[in-house]
């Protein structure tokens, strides 16, 4: 919903438009950026890049899947089949999954492991917080949604009283447990840095402050 003077309204179809493609391409810019320069990655994108390193696989192919398997872990949590919102969640990892491969080529191109660790560092923090503003933006407009965030939308207003620190360290879980074991099993662990303890800490947090600074007239339509 936007804000106005008289209150409420919903967005146009422009609006609408605008604000998904935006933080689509946040998203994906955001999570390239943390891949590429492998300081850490939010925690489902480094549970994909482990995947990917372990079993030779696309990083692409590995969120669509995660997607997926999200879009069920959904269906039980709210315990309903929703046709629209599925169809939309597979719209957005269909457009997601490809766009992160191709931003993570387009880092590695302009050599972003190549600077100096300081900016490699920084680098990696400004993408964990691109991610954070965009989930913030399409969680506000609840149109089409990964379903991760959806996921984290469901547990912070069903399940968590509207706290988006809980819903996300609960969402993180999930991913922490497939890199615990993917460590175990083959001994090696990739996009796993101090990005990955910054967005498992505080990634919640900047979607919060998102939610009240960026686009403030953007309101959560539920």
């Amino acid at each position: 919903m936007i804000k106005t003077q008289d209150g409420l309204r919903k967005p146009t179809i422009f609006e609408v438009f605008y604000y998904f493609i935006l933080s689509l391409l946040l998203n994906a810019i955001g999570n390239g950026l943390t891949v590429a320069a492998n300081m850490g990655s939010s925690m489902w994108t480094a549970s994909a890049a482990n995947i990917a390193q372990d079993f030779n696989f696309s990083i692409s192919w590995v969120l669509i899947i995660y997607g997926a398997s999200q879009i069920l872990i959904n269906i039980a949590l709210t315990r309903r089949f929703d046709a629209p919102r599925i169809l939309g969640n597979i719209i957005f990892i269909s457009l997601f999954g490809p766009f992160v491969g191709i931003f993570k080529q387009f880092f590695l191109t302009l050599g972003i492991p190549n600077l100096p660790l300081p900016l490699i560092i920084i680098f990696d923090l400004f993408g964990i917080c691109l991610i954070a503003v965009a989930i913030s933006i399409y969680q506000r407009l609840n149109l089409i949604l990964h379903p991760g965030d959806e996921m984290t939308n469901i547990l912070r207003f069903q399940y968590f009283k509207g706290n988006a620190k809980i819903a996300q360290w609960v969402n993180f879980s999930i991913p922490a447990l497939i890199m615990i074991i993917l460590t175990i099993i083959f001994r090696q662990i990739t996009a796993v840095n101090i990005g990955t303890v910054f967005a498992l800490f505080f990634q919640g947090t900047v979607l919060g402050y998102a939610d009240t600074y960026i686009f403030p007239k953007l309101k959560h339509r539920l």
